[in-house]
């Protein structure tokens, strides 16, 4: 069965994939897409329950769930294979899905992504694990207050905040508020996913982008990512948070043309 997740396409050329992080929906890419479009052929899918896929959580709540809900979505509609581009949560999915179907996917490009979004033992340089737990203590309360902190979090450091803390809240506006089982299911998957063991098995090339004020994935964070993948190159964004492509989409359109360009 094809087509359960809403996919928008636009733009002609080699085909990029677009994965939102967690609590949004794909608008979220709009002023990337744009200018990108004129180059490359543009997939931004609204993940399960976000945007106009409301619902679509009802399939599975898992990070394989999701994967799979993506990919009989999205590679119909390919003309072979694509660069994925996910940002944090959606970073986690791209790289699952290119361990999967490693044929669909010629790079990945990982946007404010750790293999691993909590801390750990032996993976110090993440998220702590009571933060999460208390956005998904707060989201049984009111959902749509702990989306309001979560972009709030996203933009400490960024030296463009307010800014970008006002493009992400209104791009959050331009669609009905996501469902709230997918937001837990999302917050679940991030407390738990490990996608470190997968790493050095992609046979594809990643190009990790990150910002220097991010802090929820740290430049140190992806300096540990950047470790475990045999082709990666890292390009960190100064004075960027954790949504780099809002708050200086020239600088990441012009990053992402080029890499995927070389690729090709």
């Amino acid at each position: 069965m094809t087509g359960t997740l809403h996919v928008h396409t636009t733009g002609e050329g080699a085909d990029i994939v677009m994965l939102h992080g967690w609590g949004m929906h794909a608008g979220v890419w709009q002023e990337i897409s744009v200018p990108l479009a004129g180059r490359f052929r543009i997939h931004s899918v609204d993940l399960p329950g976000h945007g106009e896929s409301r619902g679509g959580h009802n399939k599975g709540a898992t990070l394989e769930d999701w994967v799979e809900q993506v990919a009989e979505s999205v590679i119909p509609l390919l003309n072979g294979p694509a660069c994925w581009l996910g940002w944090s949560l959606g970073g986690m999915l791209a790289t699952q899905l290119a361990h999967l179907y490693p044929q669909q996917v010629k790079c990945l490009i990982l946007v404010a992504t750790s293999l691993r979004f909590c801390q750990a033992d032996d993976w110090p340089e993440a998220v702590a694990t009571d933060v999460l737990q208390g956005f998904a203590t707060d989201l049984l309360h009111d959902h749509r207050a702990t989306l309001q902190r979560f972009l709030a979090l996203q933009v400490i450091g960024d030296a463009e905040s307010r800014q970008t803390l006002k493009a992400l809240r209104q791009r959050l506006l331009e669609q009905p508020d996501p469902d709230p089982a997918a937001l837990e299911a999302g917050l679940e998957i991030l407390r738990t996913a490990d996608l470190r063991s997968l790493a050095p098995q992609l046979p594809q090339p990643v190009m990790l982008i990150g910002g220097e004020r991010d802090r929820l994935v740290s430049p140190a964070a992806l300096d540990n990512v950047a470790s475990l993948l045999p082709q990666c190159r890292l390009k960190v964004i100064p004075a960027a948070g954790h949504a780099p492509f809002i708050s200086q989409p020239e600088f990441f359109v012009n990053l992402v043309k080029t890499y995927c360009e070389s690729i090709d």
